[in-house]
């Protein structure tokens, strides 16, 4: 079928997984009732090239447009494509570590990588990668809930790469989404398996956490072409009763006043253990969207369960559709690829050692 560019009339502000490597009748008729501001695939979802082709196709033929399909290919051991179909990326933290050593050398290495990342991401029709992490992890903390995800302990290092990435992601026909806002490097647990406490002062994350979402907000070239990813951390002096995604005191007065974010802002996947204490899954969507996110993140469950999050969500405010529709005329094909994957990962590994 013809898929329509514009966005339909009503579009639900979540964004759902898939249960498996194709769609059954169920899913198909769920997506097509929906409306779902997208999709987000996981290794779950990835066989082979084919296959996840044919997928992409039918999720945007359930709803007729084009709508956005994402994935989390960072790198490291945050790949959803990967070999023997997909190629092996290197960890954020070794593009940060040569970048540190030597700036030209780094920069040739980021826009290489992340050209090629691109490159088989658009050659499936994904056209949503949530890249940069942009979370500061401090020298002393060795924990791994973000780890070498992270480009660099300081911040002006990761927010000169965050920018130099959503960039480049952009002119290869992706959208970036900078994550986690607001800051998740300082957590010593994983918010997919407890609830992170950060307990530093509001003061001190102005100066160091915040500094890179604050740089991309004001220097991206093109600020609705630009997302935002929540964080389920509870920051201590800011709101010590709510995590992130769920607080309007983070959401509107940091991401949005003291970052100036202007673009689409989603959950992290709401099924994260981190959320427990706050009710299931639809509740949690609610939650969200209370606090000031434009779009839930729905990552797992049945078609049933889907249906219970679509109630809790209701309509898209005026607001987040207002973003929706300025992000949707930012959108541009994937260009031409001037260099082959396999050469672009070549200079890449020559420059890495």
């Amino acid at each position: 079928m013809s898929l329509d560019a514009d966005l339909p009339g009503q579009v639900s502000p979540v964004i759902y997984g898939c249960t498996g490597t194709a769609l059954d009748a169920d899913e198909k008729s769920f997506f097509h009732d929906a409306s779902p501001a997208g999709f987000i695939l996981f290794k779950k979802n990835c066989d082979n090239p084919d296959q996840v082709r044919k997928l992409v196709a039918d999720l945007r033929e359930c709803v007729g447009w084009q709508a956005p399909v994402l994935i989390d290919q960072e790198g490291g051991r945050v790949q959803r494509l990967k070999p023997p179909h997909w190629h092996d990326f290197p960890a954020p933290r070794r593009f940060g570590d040569l970048y540190q050593k030597n700036q030209n050398e780094g920069k040739d290495a980021i826009i290489a990588g992340i050209m090629a990342l691109c490159q088989e991401q658009t050659a499936l029709g994904i056209d949503v990668d949530c890249i940069p992490c942009l979370d500061v992890v401090p020298f002393d903390n060795h924990a791994p809930a973000i780890g070498d995800r992270g480009y660099a302990s300081d911040g002006t290092t990761v927010a000169d790469i965050g920018l130099l990435v959503a960039e480049t992601a952009l002119q290869c026909g992706v959208t970036p989404v900078m994550k986690h806002m607001a800051g998740h490097g300082r957590a010593v647990v994983d918010s997919h398996f407890a609830l992170p406490h950060v307990d530093t002062s509001a003061e001190v994350l102005a100066k160091t956490d915040w500094y890179p979402f604050r740089h991309l907000a004001s220097s991206f070239s093109q600020p609705y072409a630009l997302w935002g990813m929540s964080a389920h951390v509870i920051y201590d002096d800011i709101d010590a009763e709510l995590p992130g995604t769920l607080s309007p005191v983070v959401t509107q007065d940091i991401v949005r006043g003291v970052f100036g974010f202007k673009g689409l802002l989603i959950t992290d996947d709401l099924f994260m253990d981190a959320l427990k204490p706050w009710g299931d899954v639809p509740a949690r969507v609610a939650k969200a969207l209370e606090a000031g996110i434009d779009i839930a993140l729905h990552c797992h469950g049945t078609v049933e369960e889907r249906e219970k999050a679509l109630v809790a969500a209701g309509p898209m405010r005026a607001d987040s559709r207002d973003a929706f529709e300025a992000w949707h005329m930012t959108r541009k094909p994937a260009p031409e690829a001037q260099k082959p994957v396999d050469r672009l990962l070549s200079e890449v590994a020559e420059l890495l050692g």
